[in-house]
Order: C-alpha cells, then structure tokens, then sequence
C-alpha cells in the first residue's frame, strides 16, 4: 500500500504530541516511496473548539471530505482523530463499504469529563461507536490495548512511537534561561491545558525551581496563581532541546496521555523523568531511567538519583523508523479485494476490447 490517505482533526498550528507524530510518520513513509495526503481542518472553513481556541473544528461535510478521498484514491485510508473530520470519513466509508483503521491517540473519555464535569462513561459511548467499524485501532501501548479491549475494542494494533535522536542527544546546549536558577531544575513540557494537571507539578513541594515549557488555554492562570514559576512559552527544535538537557529532571503530571512524547525527549537528553503510575509513564519508564509515585515530590526525589547516561542509552530503542514502518504495517487495504481486482480488470479488458475492434477493422 503505497498511497495512504490520513484524516485528522488535529494538525498544525496546533502543537502536541498527535501533530507531531503524524507529521513525522508521515516524512517518513514519504522517505520510503509512500504517497501520503493529509486531509486536515487548515483545508476547510473552522471555528475555534468550546473551552480550547487553539484547537480549530472544521466545518466540513460527508460529501466535501469523501470528494477529497476519492482525488486522491488511496490504497488504505487512516482515519486518526474522533472530531468532525474524522466522523465525516468513518461515514463516507461506511456507505460505501470501504474499510479504514483508526487510532486511540488520547484518554478522550477522560480528557472531555475534565472539561464538561460529567461521566466518563457517558464518552465512552461515543469511542465505542466511532472506532467499532475500524478494521484495526492503533494505539501505543500495550495498556491502551487492554483498556480498550475491557471496552468492547479488541482489534487493536501496535503503533509505538519515536524520537529525533539528532535533535534531542545529551550534548545539546544549555538553555540561557536557566542561568541562576535555583537547582535542581525542574521541567514540564506540553500543553498549559487542565487535563495535563500541570497545577499538581506546580504545588509539589520538592524544592528547587519549576520551569514550564508550552502554552495553551490555562497558561495565563497558571501565572497569576504560580508567580514563583518560570514560564517559557512554547519552543521547539535546538531551543527545546536545550531546555531538556539544562533540567535536572522532567516532571510529567499527566493521568490523560496515552504515551507521552516529551518523555522519551527528555529521556534522550539524559534528563531522568518523575510521573504518576498510570497508562503511559507504566508503559514507557523503567526504574532505570524514571520514578513513578502518587506523590510527585517523592517520585521527582527518586528521579533524580537516576543516571543521565542510562536515560539516553535507553532513548536509543525509540526511532521513527520503526514507528512508520508499524504504521504501514497495520494499515488495511482500502477496498476489498474482489473490488480491486476488478478495478485492476478493467483496463486489461478495455484494452482486449480496443484490440479485437482494431483486428475486426483490419479482417474487414
């Protein structure tokens, strides 16, 4: 399958960890021959999400989206978000019974009960019902795996994830803002969003200081209640790579991710990472190379025994590389095979047709 057709709702500007890995397969699979078209919100009219302005909803139908998949005519299609692009796809696929793989990017159910107050079950309806009719669901780790199989999910594919061993290396240089800054340095990257529960990095009472990479809808409450805090704004390249190997340990609050990029990043810096003992610190860390505890202090504490050289040795393992190739590997064929049979038939059989024409002109 070399043209993959991907739809997704989450795409540049927006920056997170979703963007960057589907940005990044996609060079990828590019590298190795593979046509890959993007259909992404930049595409369509939008309008800001409730809550998250940042992240834009396309105002796209059915039939504007499966006119854009059948241009391009891919051999697979990857539908890798639950937002109004991804629901448009999943049902001009459906209608026309045309198969697709999707992908469990983020704790969904978790991340929209944080912002709307109510039940995460409640969502977990929706999950269900979007990813029911995929041929295969991707996910990262082995623990989304089982979560989604206890709810109804079973046909779940391997997808990990990597890192840019070129840019994030323990040599990087050191970030100026850390001059004078009372060690050890503590470090979050990510979205300043609530379902990141960078409130509970922030109120850990290990001492040093606390540095915060990013932005996003709660940056500006954040200053005003953590005056004590260093806030960075959003960076990315050599800047950001500087900001993990200048840290003395990188602190990842979260209970919503699925994986959790920033940690092999900071990992590949030789900084150790401190989390809680949930679905992607469980599935990533080892004791070599991070600490997970309920309390935060004490897992940053434990964190910072850890040796820098292990961290960076153990980073090595995650590539983009391999990333891809598991991607592609877990694609489904688009069509079913009979309909591609006869789609490769007919230009055999208009071509027999010209030739007999051509040969009944000459007899005659």
């Amino acid at each position: 399958m070399n043209r993959i057709l991907i739809v997704t709702d989450a795409w540049s500007p927006q920056i997170n960890g979703v963007v960057r890995t589907l940005q990044t397969v996609r060079a990828e699979l590019e590298k190795e021959g593979c046509a890959v078209e993007v259909i992404s919100p930049d595409l369509f009219h939008s309008v800001p999400c409730p809550t998250y302005s940042e992240i834009r909803l396309a105002l796209a139908t059915r039939r504007t989206v499966g006119a854009r998949i059948e241009a391009f005519a891919p051999d697979a299609l990857h539908i890798a978000t639950e937002g109004p692009l991804g629901v448009a796809a999943r049902g001009w696929a459906l209608k026309r019974g045309y198969r697709f793989t999707t992908a469990y990017h983020t704790q969904f159910p978790d991340y929209v009960a944080q912002r709307t107050r109510l039940p995460a079950s409640l969502f977990w309806r929706y999950i269900r019902w979007f990813h029911r009719p995929s041929q295969a669901i991707m996910v990262s780790t082995q623990t989304m795996a089982a979560q989604l199989a206890a709810q109804g999910l079973p046909q779940t594919a391997h997808w990990g994830r990597g890192v840019d061993l070129t840019l994030f290396r323990p040599d990087a240089a050191p970030h100026p803002a850390y001059e004078g800054l009372a060690r050890p340095i503590q470090l979050y990257v990510g979205r300043v969003a609530i379902e990141k529960n960078i409130e509970a990095f922030l109120e850990s009472g290990h001492p040093g200081s606390k540095v915060v990479v990013g932005d996003g809808p709660a940056l500006e409450s954040l200053k005003r209640r953590f005056r004590e805090a260093h806030f960075l704004g959003a960076l990315r390249g050599p800047p950001l790579a500087s900001a993990y190997v200048s840290a003395d340990v990188f602190v990842f609050p979260s209970r919503t991710d699925t994986f959790g990029l920033v940690m092999i990043e900071a990992l590949a810096c030789g900084t150790p990472v401190a989390a809680y003992p949930v679905p992607g610190p469980l599935d990533v860390l080892t004791e070599a190379v991070g600490s997970m505890d309920e309390d935060l202090a004490r897992a940053t504490a434990a964190a910072l025994t850890r040796n820098p050289a292990d961290c960076a040795a153990y980073a090595q393992g995650f590539t983009w590389t391999a990333s891809a190739r598991q991607f592609r590997a877990a694609l489904t064929p688009m069509r079913p095979v009979s309909e591609n049979c006869r789609a490769l038939a007919q230009p055999v059989a208009r071509a027999q047709e010209k030739a007999q024409s051509e040969l009944a002109e000459q007899q005659g």
